[in-house]
């Protein structure tokens, strides 16, 4: 099979290999990159475990081709925390507010949150519930999910205003 070459940024670091075509990102990620936190659940985009950030939206990387993420910038669930090894807010809230159970669908739960966030940094427990509306969970009934992001809004607004004074 023909290879394609790729290289784009993953969890700030440039990355590169060679892929077949039909390569979809959710396994390189995992198969050549070894990052095994976005999950392959459904792989027809239904689930949203293997959600990314890719240039600033939120993708379901088991429709996406390898080739297709040429020269991009993604955030795996890896790139969330700090180098120190410091939770980010919203992996915070998912622990402190117990938004998990079986902790499958937790790594695309957690990056669908953290596009939400940055498109509304406050927002309703109704907008919540649609901004992860394409995120399955088959465990939690979403109650303690949707306090979890709201944990997550609630402190990184409170960090915001901190910086801004």
């Amino acid at each position: 099979m023909n290879k394609k070459h790729v290289k784009m940024t993953v969890n700030g670091k440039t990355v590169e290999g060679d892929v077949e075509a039909r390569t979809l990102l959710i396994h390189f990620l995992r198969e050549d990159l070894g990052l095994t936190g976005p999950h392959i659940g459904c792989e027809t985009s239904h689930c949203g475990a293997c959600t990314v950030d890719l240039d600033g939206r939120s993708v379901k990387s088991c429709t996406l081709f390898a080739v297709q993420a040429e020269n991009a910038d993604i955030t795996t669930v890896e790139g969330m925390a700090a180098a120190d090894g410091t939770l980010h807010a919203i992996q915070e809230g998912f622990m402190q507010e117990h938004g998990l159970q079986c902790g499958f669908c937790t790594p695309g739960m957690i990056m669908r949150t953290h596009r939400l966030l940055q498109e509304n940094p406050n927002p309703t427990d109704e907008e919540i519930r649609w901004g992860i509306s394409g995120n399955l969970c088959r465990c939690t009934g979403y109650q303690n999910i949707v306090k979890a992001v709201r944990y997550a809004a609630n402190k990184l607004n409170d960090t915001t205003r901190e910086a801004a004074e």
